[in-house]
């Protein structure tokens, strides 16, 4: 038994490769999405065309279709970034229950993608800059809503955080000045997204470990937490998809006209919605 334990062990690269790699790659993938989201937008006709909660819904879509060809080929291959081999994932044995259970997870998923895409679209640079304020909403949801408690390090950081993102946000003027330039749509939102970011992660803790931290029977069946990523997304896909028709129903069909003439709005809201779904996964790796 040890002998097999060693062998797997050395099947692929080291874990604290491993998570070095992944953190690498979660940021390159973030930094994709970020430019095939934009890509996707542009090619739509920008913020104005009326497409922006279609190409949000689509991408989820995208992830959706690639969670279930995962389950189809039983093979999860994101371990790869990290030089180990792929692992296997199975289509997760769940009771209705259990599903019932994953909506409020996936429901924030769904809103916070959505809401990212339309603060990108607002303006990408002080989009990015607002959704980088997410661990400060991230505590006071913790703390003001589900009772966590913020250790001093972390209370410490949260000023730190706030004053790198007004830094960033300072543009120089006309006059050679500095100040705050602000994009209404991007700010509004880059809170929602980060809110709804918020309570996601609170919800998924509560779905996933009980109050001793524990893994919770829900985990247990979802036999993997790449099950629990693909299940949640398939939930915002369909959460999303009655938004979309309610919001931009009119637009679908010369939406779907102007995806199959435009190559560039193929491949970016292809790829866009690929890069979501694994920099995404990564962070739970």
């Amino acid at each position: 038994m040890a002998g097999k334990a060693d062998e797997k062990k050395s099947a692929g690269a080291p874990d604290s490769v491993a998570l070095i790699l992944f953190f690498v790659f979660w940021y390159a993938g973030n930094m994709k999405y970020n430019e095939y989201n934009t890509g996707a937008l542009n090619a739509a006709g920008g913020k104005t065309a009326g497409y922006t909660m279609t190409i949000s819904t689509m991408q989820l879509g995208v992830c959706a279709v690639y969670a279930i060809l995962m389950w189809l080929t039983g093979i999860n291959p994101v371990k790869i970034l990290g030089l180990q081999a792929p692992a296997a994932q199975k289509l997760p044995k769940l009771s209705t229950a259990d599903l019932i259970a994953t909506v409020p997870v996936g429901f924030c998923s769904a809103a916070a993608h959505s809401a990212s895409v339309f603060a990108l679209g607002g303006d990408p640079l002080f989009g990015q800059i607002v959704k980088a304020g997410e661990p400060v909403l991230a505590a006071a949801v913790g703390l003001g809503v589900y009772g966590k408690t913020i250790s001093m390090t972390k209370t410490l950081c949260l000023p730190i955080i706030v004053g790198g993102v007004a830094f960033a946000s300072l543009k120089k003027g006309p006059d050679g000045g500095y100040g705050l330039k602000f994009d209404q749509t991007a700010l509004l939102f880059g809170m929602m997204a980060n809110a709804f970011a918020a309570i996601k992660g609170q919800e998924n803790s509560k779905l996933m470990k009980d109050k001793n931290g524990k893994p919770t029977e829900i985990y247990n069946r979802f036999a993997g937490v790449g099950n629990q990523f693909a299940v949640t997304e398939i939930i915002a896909f369909c959460v999303s998809l009655p938004v979309m028709f309610a919001t931009e129903g009119a637009n679908f069909m010369p939406f779907c006209k102007l995806f199959m003439e435009t190559p560039a709005l193929q491949w970016n809201l292809v790829m866009s919605g690929l890069s979501f779904y694994i920099y995404n996964e990564l962070a739970t790796m």
